[in-house]
């Protein structure tokens, strides 16, 4: 009896040790096929880096749902500006185990998918053009720029606000003064609107903007998405 426990006993500790060994190794082949899904699915210029959470790797895989799957998407990724930049986590991303081990993913259902995307501030000050800088100003925006109108050049500093139209960041100036140069009033009013900002934020997945914020190296804005099936190519 005693020898029959004493193989059982050796028989669970080597069947453990296999699965921790091979826990690993699936976990990076099924993070290869879900990042090849993920950019298929969302139409990405690259492959993203995913890092499928959670452990052990092996019950998930089995099952087939991955409760926390973390992404990276670069500017490159996205096919956005550089200065773009995404981190979102799919929560219930369903991927059968035959489908992952095969390479023959074709679609991938995700409960929800929450996230932020940063704008940086020189990405957004390249959008206003001329020697703009954006910066942050505790909960608002601080922008500066030399701006042309009627015949002056008006070194502006201005603080705006920030926030969501749709899909659109929208920067609204309402605070501005002439730095070093003795202007109208008038001069400075009409300089105010070439602050002003609209920019459309593209994202994969079917990402709905949700809250914006300014940051200290750029804007992040809030993304969220429910019950998404991404289809491959």
């Amino acid at each position: 009896m005693r020898t029959i426990l004493g193989l059982l006993a050796l028989l669970t500790a080597l069947l453990l040790l296999a699965g921790l060994v091979a826990d690993p190794i699936a976990e990076g082949m099924a993070e290869e096929r879900v990042a090849q899904a993920l950019r298929d699915g969302g139409g990405l210029s690259g492959t993203p880096e995913v890092d499928v959470t959670g452990w052990p790797f092996l019950t998930q895989a089995v099952s087939g749902t991955y409760d926390d799957v973390r992404i990276s998407l670069s500017a490159e990724d996205l096919g956005q500006p550089a200065g773009t930049r995404a981190d979102v986590t799919l929560r219930g991303v369903h991927v059968p185990l035959s489908d992952a081990l095969s390479g023959s993913v074709q679609e991938v259902p995700v409960d929800r998918i929450d996230g932020t995307a940063t704008l940086s501030y020189p990405l957004l000050s390249q959008q206003l053009g001329g020697d703009t800088v954006l910066a942050r100003a505790g909960d608002r925006l601080q922008v500066t720029r030399t701006v042309e109108v009627l015949g002056y050049t008006v070194p502006l500093t201005a603080v705006g606000t920030v926030s969501l139209d749709g899909q659109d960041l929208v920067v609204d100036v309402d605070e501005a003064a002439a730095a070093g140069v003795d202007v109208p009033d008038f001069v400075v009013d009409r300089a105010v609107g070439l602050l002003d900002l609209r920019y459309p934020v593209v994202l994969p997945y079917g990402l709905q903007l949700t809250g914006v914020r300014p940051a200290d190296d750029g804007v992040d804005v809030a993304v969220q998405a429910t019950d998404t099936v991404l289809r491959t190519s």
